[in-house]
């Protein structure tokens, strides 16, 4: 039987082993909070790499799509989840197990562990069996559960299995007490006197009585007398206990190494899909998109998903956008007053791109989006004291790499550069970056407060952050598709703090 992944379709190269940190831009674009969010309950399943490696084809994107779309059924899903909390018992018991100190106890925990994995993969494959996938990976997935039950190792496992818990339920024995002696005795039908000893007693019970029962301790340990009974038991049945020795060497690596894997990466699927059902509860939208080449990018109701979370928890309410790219456009050029939603709004491209490339839904509804090659960012960072370059500087050299990289098939993400210079020397800057980014055709979007990049020619187009019509100063964090006017905003925010000509004229006078 030939082993797949459900997260990777047949002949996709996958790389030789997963990343252990995120990508550069991860933190600029709050990836990191999404990615955190999503795993924090499958911290066991070390899921964080996997967030870390987009495909940059549409093959293997399509391919978890489909997973995912199958995974939508809440009883496939159901199916899925007792598979991995039974894997999970089985773990604990193998844990449990290291931690013993008599090797029958041992022996008899790992025949329980091996127990609980066999029922675990029967009702996993009664579970799908019947169940009408679509997706190429967990038809796939079923073939393979249907074969590797059919096969002979797992039916010779199966059988020892049982065998051994039969022989070993069937074990009878006897204890003589005498005085601060304990004899392990064969058991010879000796009549079981506790039922008459019960009803004897039974009329004197009084159920508001002070109880003198002992508690004993329930770790899953024996105590020493306990483990010497256990030798004792074990020299009785030489041959059962010898049988089970001989069981837990044959099937010591009793596990498929397939479906370990299986159980970890489905939980990307079922972990994502949690996630989304908290906010899809409070009315908002996700879509599977479609990616393409194309850099003709739209989609509707869209949003940051970090921040949504966040918003979520706290039941405030969550803005959506609209976003429409199309030819001869490439440049978004994002404007409009401070905290109106500017940051999120380049945060969300973004993630959308991103998520896409991961094979995950996305927020928004109809998403149409790029295949990226490469996604690059420029957010405002804190200026450190150990650094040799001026704010400036640093801008630059960051911009620099960013052009360096980029070509036709990047996603690029600016975010108010160059704050900490004049005007004129950012708009010089500003321009001349601007025509590089044309040159090599790539998609943009660039938040700034220079408002005069959006008409810069028919590549650029340009989005303001809306204002409440009767009181431009209030924010709606809506972005529309507009031309700037940052003046009207400005004079809003002057009269808000009373600094306007009016007041600024009152106070004088």
């Amino acid at each position: 039987m030939n082993s797949f992944s459900i997260l990777y379709p047949e002949n996709y190269e996958r790389p030789d082993h997963e990343p252990l940190k995120s990508p550069e831009f991860f933190s600029d674009l709050n990836l990191d909070q999404i990615t955190q969010a999503i795993t924090r309950y499958k911290a066991d399943y070390h899921l964080n790499a996997v967030f870390y490696m987009p495909f940059y084809e549409m093959g293997p994107i399509r391919y978890r799509q489909e997973i995912m779309q199958d995974l939508e059924n809440p009883e496939l899903r159901s199916v899925f989840h007792t598979f991995a909390q039974s894997q999970m018992a089985m773990r604990e018991h193998l844990v449990q197990l290291d931690k013993m100190y008599y090797p029958y106890q041992q022996k008899a925990w790992f025949l329980d562990a091996v127990k609980l994995y066999q029922d675990a993969v029967d009702q996993l494959l009664e579970g799908i069996k019947v169940f009408p996938f679509r997706s190429r990976g967990l038809i796939r997935f079923r073939e393979y559960l249907e074969s590797y039950v059919a096969s002979a190792a797992y039916k010779a496992l199966s059988a020892d299995t049982a065998k051994m818990k039969e022989a070993l339920s069937g074990i009878r024995y006897s204890l003589r007490i005498k005085g601060n002696r304990i004899d392990v005795r064969p058991y010879y039908d000796e009549a079981d006197y506790s039922q008459d000893v019960r009803r004897t007693f039974e009329k004197f019970r009084q159920d508001t009585a002070k109880s003198y029962l002992v508690r004993f301790s329930l770790g899953p340990d024996l105590n020493s007398l306990e483990g010497r009974i256990l030798a004792g038991v074990a020299q009785l049945h030489p041959d059962v206990f010898s049988n089970l020795d001989r069981y837990c060497v044959q099937h010591e690596d009793y596990v498929d190494e397939t479906l370990a894997i299986f159980d970890r990466e489905i939980q990307f699927y079922l972990a994502t899909l949690e996630f989304i059902d908290t906010l899809r509860q409070r009315g908002l939208p996700f879509s599977y998109p479609l990616v393409s080449s194309s850099r003709n990018v739209s989609v509707q109701e869209a949003f940051d998903l970090a921040l949504a979370h966040k918003l979520s928890e706290e039941k405030a309410e969550i803005v959506s956008n609209d976003l429409l790219v199309k030819d001869p456009e490439r440049i978004v050029i994002v404007s409009g007053p401070n905290q109106g939603g500017k940051t999120t709004f380049s945060r969300m491209v973004g993630q959308l791109h991103y998520l896409a490339q991961l094979g995950c839904p996305v927020p928004g509804r109809n998403a149409h989006l790029m295949l990226c090659d490469k996604i690059l960012t420029h957010f405002e960072k804190e200026e450190h004291s150990e650094s040799l370059h001026g704010k400036l500087e640093d801008d630059l050299l960051r911009v620099r790499d960013i052009l360096s990289e980029a070509t036709s098939q990047s996603l690029i993400i600016l975010n108010e550069i160059f704050t900490s210079t004049s005007l004129q020397d950012a708009s010089f800057l500003s321009y001349r970056i601007l025509e590089h980014i044309i040159d090599r055709d790539a998609l943009c979007v660039w938040v700034t407060f220079i408002d005069e990049l959006a008409s810069f020619n028919a590549k650029t187009l340009s989005m303001v952050a809306k204002g409440v019509p009767e009181n431009p100063a209030l924010r709606t964090y809506k972005l529309v598709r507009k031309p700037a006017d940052g003046l009207a905003y400005a004079l809003a925010i002057a009269e808000k703090h009373r600094v306007s000509y009016k007041w600024l004229k009152e106070r004088i006078l």
